[in-house]
């Protein structure tokens, strides 16, 4: 799955993340203020082509081809372009795109307080003015916009070489594999879906937590009239206090009542394979694929689904009334503060929204769960070729048979 793709993944995910957290470092300790990253915000898209956010791109650029290029010499693989530089690529969009919310998120203040003055005749408000933030707003979101379809098409690339790499690995040695169950299925589909699922969840996890470096001193910034929280009092950084209690509790609940599920959509898989299977040497064979045998292959598919589609009721159960809960809880923090009338609209709907991207940036297993499910069984499936290429013992739970109750 990975060998494949990557250059000796162990090592080289060990060194990216070490080398990521150093370049990281270097950055935000020294670096960022040397070349003016500290210096005061820029509202709106000019954000974007600042003396800072330049700097930081080209510091990037270095960081990767130094790394890249120590790979590339290091340990030679046919895809380390794709794989590192494509990697790198990806990393820098989610980057990009995080550092679009907080341009938007700049914009917010200033807006809002003018629209509150204008609903409360503290000052006059030009149509100039008005029509000014508009298209503040809107060149912000051409950017992104542009940013974001660019990024999309250059991922399917790099998904479908990954699935190619996977597949040109796994045919080598089909002779070693075709004996276990499902194996076309495993190829053909599963190394898609496989490569799919891991770029999806590997960006939204870069995702969460560049915009929980980004957002995470906003909020506290932010957050300096907010002094106290509903029944727990005075605390120092309350909402970001309140933020990390509130989703370690969410992704706990739904990690706790969805245990289940990742073996139970492997069990899934493998009874649709079994019925494929049948239908597909029934073409040729006319011993084969007899109705008796199709409903009983179609059997163990309904009891499968029934209690796959058990599971995830309860599982939606506790998935969406937290994230019910989840849409109002800061308004319910700031209770105390906007009753005491101590925050005005502008700053309230900036702290709003930094409060909600750090609850989310907490909050990726909650929101990735059911994918994680989906990932688990497609990795179960795949890890038995591996096992089968290397002559080693098949995973347990290709000899377990579906439980036979919910």
């Amino acid at each position: 799955m990975f060998v494949s793709f990557f250059p000796r993944p162990r090592p080289f995910f060990l060194s990216a993340a070490l080398w990521t957290a150093l370049a990281m470092t270097l950055w935000y300790g020294y670096a960022g203020n040397l070349f003016g990253a500290s210096s005061p915000p820029v509202i709106g898209v000019a954000m974007f082509w600042s003396a800072g956010s330049l700097w930081f791109d080209l510091y990037f650029a270095i960081s990767v081809a130094l790394f890249a290029g120590a790979w590339m010499v290091l340990a030679p693989h046919p895809w380390a372009r794709w794989s590192i530089l494509g990697t790198a690529l990806i990393l820098f969009t989610t980057y990009f795109q995080v550092q679009v919310n907080v341009a938007i998120n700049g914009w917010y203040g200033p807006f809002y307080e003018m629209i509150q003055a204008a609903v409360s005749k503290s000052r006059p408000i030009t149509d100039e003015e008005f029509y000014g933030h508009m298209l503040t707003f809107a060149g912000i979101a051409l950017v992104a916009v542009c940013v974001g379809v660019l990024a999309r098409f250059f991922v399917s690339y790099y998904i479908f070489r990954w699935r190619t790499a996977m597949n040109d690995f796994y045919i080598a040695n089909w002779s070693r594999l075709r004996g276990i169950e499902g194996a076309s299925q495993r190829v053909q589909e599963d190394t898609m879906r496989f490569a799919t699922t891991v770029e999806g969840l590997g960006v939204n996890l870069i995702d969460a937590v560049l915009t929980l470096i980004a957002f995470l001193p906003v909020l506290v910034k932010l957050s300096s009239n907010v002094t106290e929280l509903p029944l727990v009092g005075a605390i120092p950084y309350p909402l970001v206090f309140a933020a990390v209690v509130w989703s370690v509790f969410g992704t706990g609940l739904l990690a706790l009542i969805g245990i289940r599920l990742p073996g139970i959509e492997f069990f899934n898989q493998r009874v649709e394979a079994a019925y494929r299977k049948e239908l597909v040497l029934g073409e040729d064979d006319p011993a084969r694929a007899d109705p008796p045998t199709l409903s009983e292959l179609f059997t163990h598919i309904r009891r499968n689904y029934f209690r796959l589609y058990f599971n995830f009721m309860y599982f939606n159960i506790g998935r969406i009334v937290y994230l019910q809960v989840d849409a109002i809880v800061g308004y319910v923090l700031l209770a105390p503060t906007i009753i005491a009338g101590k925050i005005t609209l502008g700053p309230l709907n900036q702290i709003l929204r930094a409060f909600s991207q750090v609850r989310s940036s907490f909050q990726y297993l909650v929101n990735a769960w059911s994918t994680i499910v989906e990932l688990i069984s497609i990795y179960k499936r795949l890890r038995s070729f591996e096992a089968k290429m290397h002559d080693e013992p098949l995973p347990s739970i290709e000899s377990q048979t579906e439980p036979a109750t919910l």
